[in-house]
C-alpha cells in the first residue's frame, strides 16, 4: 500500500488525484485496482495542481468539473491565503496539510491575487467520483504495469 500511495498525489490538490511520474509498480495489477479503489473511496479533493513558486503558491491548472472549476478558481491565480493561513510564503507541502486539515469539514475559505485584485472564493471539496476512480485506475493500470504485462 506504502508503494502505491508513492504514486498518488491526493490533492485534494491536492488535490484532483494525479499520477506523479510514470509509476513503477511490483504489485499485481487487481491488487493495486483494489487499493486505489479503497484509498480514494470517499475522499474528497480540491481539483487543482499547485505550482510551488519559492516564494508562493500558484495554480497551475484546475480540473475540468472539479469543485475549484465550479467555484472559479484559475490557472494563474496565486494563492494569498487559506482558511485565515497565509500562505504567500508557503511551499507545496505546506498547502497540502493544510488541504487535508480542511477535509472533515471540507469547507475551503481561499484568497487569490488574479491579475492585481484580490478574490475571495469559498470551495467544497468534494468526494471522487466513481467515473474519476476509474480514470486513475486506468491511468496507474497502463502506466505501470504495462512492463510486467510486456514480460509475461
Amino acid at each position: 500500500m506504502a508503494r502505491i500511495s508513492r504514486f498518488i498525489i491526493v490533492a485534494s490538490l491536492a488535490a484532483a488525484t494525479l499520477l506523479a511520474e510514470e509509476p513503477k509498480c511490483n504489485g499485481a495489477a487487481r491488487e493495486c485496482d483494489q487499493q486505489i479503489r479503497q484509498m480514494l473511496s470517499g475522499r474528497r479533493y480540491l481539483g487543482a495542481t499547485i505550482d510551488d513558486r519559492n516564494p508562493g503558491l500558484v495554480v497551475k491548472s484546475v480540473h475540468e468539473n472539479s469543485p475549484a472549476e465550479r467555484r472559479g478558481l484559475k490557472a494563474g491565480d496565486r494563492l494569498i491565503a487559506l482558511n485565515g493561513k497565509s500562505l504567500t510564503q508557503s511551499t507545496a507541502r505546506e498547502f497540502k496539510q493544510a488541504i487535508a486539515d480542511a477535509r472533515n469539514t471540507g469547507q475551503l475559505f481561499m484568497i487569490v491575487s488574479r491579475r492585481n485584485a484580490y478574490l475571495k472564493l469559498e470551495i467544497r471539496l468534494e468526494p471522487y467520483t466513481k467515473e474519476q476512480i476509474n480514470k486513475i485506475v486506468a491511468a496507474h493500470l497502463a502506466q505501470g504495469h504495462t512492463t510486467r504485462a510486456d514480460a509475461h
